[in-house]
């Protein structure tokens, strides 16, 4: 989830407590804020867990919104037919939105083709969502491409991520080896039809709430960043729910 800036808010809270209290008591508010403010020295652990606390009202908000969102679009999220999925009998589903040139998608890439080896029983779709400039926007377009060719879109994914200077050059490169050449790619329809999908889940992810990659969703949950332990910690949450 998000973080916001708490300190300012809890900083305006204590000064609304302060003026209240000034009034009420009839002390002037100098003296009072003084108070306030030798109690909060003398006492920071307060300040912390009001931040605490303020975090998890906003952290179990974030987390509502997003469930309501995700129930709403949830066939668009599991089930476009344009997408690849992995372990497409699987029983339960694991969608994230990634970008190629993301360091922290790059990151968590391994853990995700380990979690699709290793468990048959988690579907796995694949959604682009290119946010780092036209190199993305190259790379996501030539995956899909590959997709629609029904070439092998695991391995270029993998080696998508795995390229640490991922410029054009490269990108046609890695395609080529795929059997995509830049011809095939800017076909007028193929390149209509690439755009629409990829701005169909620009969309998407926007009405989710996504703010940034990769992002995963499990059932009502999202988990945003490289958090591979919480990915996991979802879905044993949702094979227990199944049985």
């Amino acid at each position: 989830m998000s973080r916001y800036p708490l300190l300012p808010l809890l900083a305006a809270g204590a000064i609304a407590l302060s003026a209240c209290g000034a009034k009420s008591a009839g002390k002037s508010d100098a003296a009072f804020d003084a108070k306030v403010h030798a109690y909060l020295i003398a006492h920071p652990e307060v300040v912390q867990e009001a931040l605490t606390a303020l975090q998890a009202k906003q952290d179990a908000a974030d987390a509502a919104v997003a469930k309501l969102a995700i129930n709403k679009q949830r066939a668009a999220i599991e089930h476009d037919a344009r997408d690849f999925v992995a372990n497409p009998n699987g029983k339960i589903t694991v969608t994230e939105f990634y970008d190629y040139r993301c360091p922290h998608c790059i990151n968590a890439a391994p853990a995700v083709l380990e979690l699709i080896q290793k468990n048959p029983d988690v579907r796995f779709v694949f959604k682009e969502f290119p946010i780092f400039g036209k190199e993305s926007d190259l790379a996501a377009q030539g995956a899909v491409a590959v997709k629609r060719a029904g070439g092998d879109y695991l391995a270029v994914y993998r080696e998508l991520m795995a390229t640490k200077a991922l410029d054009d050059a490269a990108v046609y490169k890695i395609l080529a080896a795929h059997g995509v050449t830049a011809a095939e790619l800017e076909k007028a329809d193929n390149k209509a039809a690439i755009a629409a999908q990829i701005a169909d889940i620009r969309h998407l992810a926007i009405g989710l709430g996504i703010q940034g990659t990769p992002a995963f969703i499990i059932g009502d949950t999202m988990v945003p960043g490289e958090m591979m332990d919480d990915v996991k910690t979802a879905i044993a949450a949702e094979r227990k729910k199944a049985g």
